[in-house]
């Protein structure tokens, strides 16, 4: 059942001033309050480490990994502790072995990091990589299983996917894509860099092999750290980079575990963003935003600006589209009237996170009328 919870904005957990319309949280999102000041107390302890034991650090990153867990439906055991998501990715095209003759299964314009390591795995086993094009209709879900069952076609091998995609939202239902892709014997990787904080995720639900994020943008949480997620079945392979933790002993997705692993600044920070998005909830937060973008999607309407149906767009992240293209230098004249947002793929994204309120669409609404 859904949770009849509402939540109600959030700004004062933020240090953001009124007048300031921040819907970037796509790219990156400030620190709530309560992060940075575990941030702080991280480099306090760093600055004068003889008055603080350093046995409290691995403390603070088994409770990072923990809530990453939480948030994700998975349990700690789980849960990889990696540098960005590219290293995560990295780390997941090292332990996998597909037999020569299949394909990787991709979205046209995806991310770097999602296709780079994969790549060079194709050509090391010699595998297609086979790229589905964005839909006249925005229906990515409908073409990924057009593409996996198409008749003639390699083997698939690995998918490589995402919630939405990240230029703009659209929808790519993993409910339904996941299952066909396992369907079809299959290796399912996740890159939920923009979904993990602002939906509802559940690894038991779509049973991925891998699946990634990071915590600067919809976590709340610093530069520089993701989680990865490695199924029970994936968990025997080897880290990209050797160090005494993450050997023999060590078990489950540990075995993946970056080096310099307990940082008293990052983990503690991310912990405390984690701990937020599970107070909340992600429930919770997905209706708040969805009303959000949804009177964003209205009022640039009414600009000439097309945003894709609501059924085919996730609730936290909006792309618009304009005929004729966007003005010259939009982004930057939006940001002179502090309102800050961002052009990805031709496109403009807003994407509000719980800081958002309805004056910072009214204010978004009033600086693009002016500009449009």
């Amino acid at each position: 059942m859904e949770s009849p919870f509402v939540l109600a904005c959030q700004r004062p957990s933020f240090e953001m001033p009124e007048g300031v319309s921040y819907l970037d949280a796509a790219a990156w999102s400030p620190l709530p309050r309560a992060v940075r000041a575990a941030g702080e107390a991280g480099i306090l302890a760093k600055s004068r480490p003889w008055d603080h034991s350093r046995a409290d650090f691995p403390r603070q990153t088994e409770r990072a990994r923990a809530l990453a867990a939480g948030l994700i439906g998975a349990t700690a055991d789980d849960i990889a502790i990696v540098g960005s998501v590219s290293h995560a990715m990295a780390t997941v095209a090292h332990n996998l072995k597909p037999a020569p003759g299949g394909r990787i299964l991709r979205v046209a314009d995806e991310f770097p990091s999602l296709c780079l390591p994969f790549d060079r795995l194709a050509d090391r086993h010699g595998l297609s990589i086979e790229i589905v094009e964005r839909p006249e209709d925005g229906d990515w879900t409908a073409a990924l299983l057009t593409a996996i069952a198409r008749q003639g076609a390699p083997p698939l091998a690995i998918a490589t996917l995402t919630p939405a995609h990240w230029t703009d939202g659209t929808l790519i239902d993993l409910d339904q894509i996941a299952p066909t892709v396992r369907a079809a014997g299959a290796v399912l990787v996740i890159d939920a860099t923009q979904a993990a904080g602002a939906m509802p995720i559940d690894v038991a639900r779509w049973q991925p092999d891998f699946l990634a994020f990071p915590t600067y943008k919809w976590t709340l949480g610093p530069y520089g750290l993701a989680f990865l997620y490695a199924a029970p079945h994936r968990q025997d392979g080897l880290p990209l980079e050797e160090n005494r933790g993450n050997r023999p002993p060590a078990q489950g997705a540990r075995r993946f575990d970056r080096g310099e692993l307990h940082d008293p600044v990052a983990l503690p920070m991310a912990a405390e963003g984690l701990a937020l998005i599970a107070e909340w909830g992600t429930e919770p937060i997905s209706r708040y935003l969805g009303r959000l973008t949804q009177r964003l999607a209205d009022g640039c309407g009414e600009l000439g600006l097309i945003a894709p149906p609501q059924e085919r767009r996730m609730p936290h992240i909006l792309g618009l589209r304009r005929p004729n293209g966007l003005p010259e230098n939009l982004i930057a004249r939006l940001a002179e009237r502090r309102v800050f947002a961002s052009e990805r793929g031709g496109g403009l994204r807003l994407s509000p996170h719980v800081w958002a309120n309805e004056g910072d669409i009214d204010t978004c609404l009033a600086a693009l009328a002016a500009l449009l």
